[in-house]
């Protein structure tokens, strides 16, 4: 099933990607996507973390969202649809919000070479960020793409070299505040919010790029060296 792939990247390089452990945190708009764009990449063995339960509002834009999975949690959906893409991909799957006090354990136990951070909760990327880095773990973090119309002002960056992102804006004030030194991958958008009010407007086509331009980040730096 990985012809095709394996004719852009070789065969060396298309085992590497079946040996490597990715883990997303956070299954929706960009991590749904990433995740299966990762399976159909040659990843076969992923572990995916989200606590959250389809709703109808999440149609417009999440891989795991159709009518005939409102109320179903979301990794148990995401699981069904990689194992449908890939049985053999070995899918580990945690329902629970990831925090401070979880984080530890579930890093210990995984111990994945590649971590891919999609997820809502501001604290919960700062733990996965210092997790990433104490631990020497490749990661890449997921900036806002709510209220964005244009998939082509997407973009991988530090993020010291963010702009036009509120979410970023708070990472990089922290990333001072907190003396980080390292680089922070971050995938963002310089595109200028549109106001929306206080519910977070979404389409189907930012955060989906988003995921596909994480997956290819991955894929690219798993196969560089």
């Amino acid at each position: 099933m990985f012809e095709r792939l394996e004719l852009l990247i070789g065969k060396d390089n298309l085992n590497k990607i079946h040996s490597i452990k990715v883990l997303i945190v956070g299954v929706g708009g960009v991590g749904g996507e990433c995740a299966l764009s990762l399976v159909r990449s040659g990843i076969e063995d992923i572990v995916i973390i989200d606590f959250d339960t389809v709703d109808i509002s999440n149609i417009n834009r999440q891989v795991v969202a159709y009518h005939s999975t409102i109320g179903k949690k979301k990794v148990d959906v995401l699981e069904s649809i990689i194992k449908d893409i890939n049985p053999k991909c070995n899918v580990s799957k945690y329902d629970i919000y990831l925090d401070k006090d979880n984080i530890k354990e579930i890093f210990d136990k995984e111990s994945p070479k590649f971590i891919i951070d999609c997820c809502d909760s501001k604290e919960t990327k700062k733990e996965i960020i210092k997790e990433a880095i104490e631990r020497n773990i490749n990661f890449i973090s997921s900036m806002g793409t709510g209220c964005k119309m244009d998939p082509s002002k997407l973009e991988i960056t530090d993020i010291r070299k963010t702009n036009n992102d509120p979410l970023a804006r708070i990472f990089r004030k922290w990333v001072r505040d907190e003396k980080i030194n390292k680089k922070i991958p971050v995938l963002c958008s310089v595109e200028v919010p549109i106001k929306s009010g206080r519910v977070v407007a979404s389409n189907s086509f930012v955060p989906n790029s988003a995921g596909l331009l994480i997956s290819s980040y991955v894929i690219r730096e798993i196969i560089k060296d």
